[in-house]
């Protein structure tokens, strides 16, 4: 009955020529978002996730992104982390990027780190820039600024040196002082 004709779609100005925008830390790369840059290797990956039917125990080291919504015990340490709602960390966590829904008992290391308010965290949050949501629950230490690197080596004890002995003091002498009167 109707037909309709598309029109061509307008021709897009080569690549070369559209200004490159990096994205913002926090939030994730679109794909293909005009004005946008290429996608970051940890975006290619994908975001990991551990569903909330599941427990974990052990340590967790990678580049990627993780979102935790099951049980971990142990440290993790990754590119950016989410722990979901139902996500529950007892150890520490260490990434870039830090978002708490859920609860986390142990130390918090980040750039940026945000507890959003269901979040739980009983630990020491380090982090360059934190946001705490009204509702959100804290117990510990903030320390802001940027990440110190762990100590290299501890430093090694220096032997004693002999210290010069001084002349011995003589003995005290003892004098029985018996009462004497004269009889």
């Amino acid at each position: 009955m109707f037909s309709k004709t598309k029109a061509p779609a307008p021709a897009q100005p080569p690549r070369a020529q559209q200004p490159t925008i990096p994205p913002l830390p926090d939030l994730p790369n679109p794909v293909g978002q005009r004005g946008s840059a290429a996608p970051s290797s940890a975006s290619q990956r994908g975001l990991s996730t551990l569903s909330s039917d599941l427990a974990f125990e052990g340590n967790i080291t990678g580049a990627g992104d993780l979102q935790i919504d099951g049980q971990i015990k142990g440290d993790v340490r990754v590119g950016r982390l989410i722990v979901g709602e139902t996500g529950a960390v007892e150890g520490n966590v260490q990434a870039d990027y830090i978002e708490v829904r859920g609860r986390v008992v142990g130390a918090v290391v980040g750039k940026q780190v945000k507890l959003i308010s269901t979040a739980y965290v009983d630990g020491d949050v380090t982090a360059e820039q934190l946001a705490i949501d009204i509702g959100a629950f804290f117990q510990g230490r903030v320390l802001q600024g940027a990440r110190q690197a762990p100590p290299a080596a501890a430093p090694q004890p220096v032997a004693p040196q002999p210290v010069a002995k001084a002349a011995p003091e003589p003995a005290p002498q003892v004098v029985d002082m018996k009462s004497t009167a004269p009889a």
